[in-house]
Order: structure tokens, then C-alpha cells, then sequence
């Protein structure tokens, strides 16, 4: 299994998110305990281009702190949507032949579907533990409706949405 965290990046990481701080919290835990159960990390961030204020070389893009990579962390950067769209990310799972994904993040209803879906549609078990991805109010729904509908709704099927206790056990039996 691998933990994938997703868009984790200062700019987005405030606190107009959806259910902010147990949020923030339940990714931190399952990072501290991948780490400790030695579950590789990896990290993922996104690159709206040139200008955009969430761009290489952009305060906002930088990972946010309270989930920093540690030295020798992957760290790969999208362009669009779906972590898959970064070909060696694809290939770097491809090679490590692990079927199992924890995924984490923002925006629960942009990045992460896409990524989710991504996965799915590339044969992984898809994990999405509850409380550990957000996003903000829009104009059709709140953040908390959007969280529901795809935690609820929507990834029930092509993916096993499970209590931070199941995913803390599969994290600690991956050793």
C-alpha cells in the first residue's frame, strides 16, 4: 500500500475548507502512521501554470507545513486533474507493483475524483479513509453537501470509503 497525498499545498490548505481542522488532524495521523509502519508516502502537487499564484516557484504551491515531506519523500507535480497525468508517477506505481491505494486530499470534487476514478480505472484498491480529503463552498453546493455527495455517493463502489480506525489498522498491518 501507498499513501497518496494530494494537493496538500499552502495555498489551499486554509481554513475556509470544509470540516478544516479534522481534517488537517486525521491526514496528519495517517501520515505519522504510514511513516512509522513504513508505508511509502508519497506526495503530489498541482501546477495551475505561469501566473496562477499556485505555480512553481508561488508561496502558495509549496506543500503545506503541518504535512511536509520528509527527506527522500516522493514528490511529483500535475498539470491537471488526476495524479495519473504525470507519466512518472503512473510508471513509478506501475514499477512498485503495489495494488493498494490510500488517497488523501484536496479538492475533494476536482483532484481527488479524478485521481480516484484514475486508479480505479487502472485496476487499484482504492481506499479513501473518512475526514481526510475537503474542499470549499461553491456556488451549487457547501463544502460539507460536496464532501457527502462523493464520499456517500459517488466513490462507494469504485472504492472502499472507510472510519480513520480501519485505515490506521491497514496502515499498521502493512509493515
Amino acid at each position: 500500500m501507498k499513501l497518496i497525498v494530494v494537493d496538500m499545498q499552502k495555498g489551499l490548505v486554509v481554513e475556509d475548507l470544509y470540516s478544516y481542522d479534522s481534517f488537517v488532524k486525521n491526514v496528519c495521523k495517517l501520515i505519522d502512521c504510514a511513516r512509522k509502519n513504513k508505508v511509502e508516502v508519497i506526495y503530489i502537487q498541482h501546477d495551475d501554470g505561469e501566473g496562477s499564484g499556485l505555480s512553481e516557484g508561488d508561496e502558495a504551491f509549496e506543500i503545506a507545513e503541518q504535512v511536509k515531506p520528509k527527506k527522500g519523500e516522493k514528490v511529483f507535480v500535475k498539470k491537471v486533474r488526476t495524479c495519473f497525468s504525470n507519466k512518472m508517477f503512473e510508471e513509478y506505481l506501475e514499477e512498485s507493483n503495489d495494488p493498494e491505494l490510500m488517497i488523501v486530499g484536496l479538492q475533494t470534487e476536482f483532484c481527488l475524483d479524478a485521481t480516484v476514478e484514475s486508479a480505479f480505472d487502472r485496476g487499484y484498491r482504492v481506499y479513501l479513509p473518512h475526514g481526510t480529503n475537503s474542499t470549499f463552498d461553491n456556488d451549487y453546493l457547501s463544502g460539507e453537501k460536496t464532501y457527502k455527495f462523493f464520499n456517500e455517493w459517488i466513490w462507494p463502489g469504485i472504492a472502499e470509503c472507510i472510519t480513520m480506525t480501519k485505515a490506521m489498522k491497514l496502515l499498521d498491518n502493512k509493515k
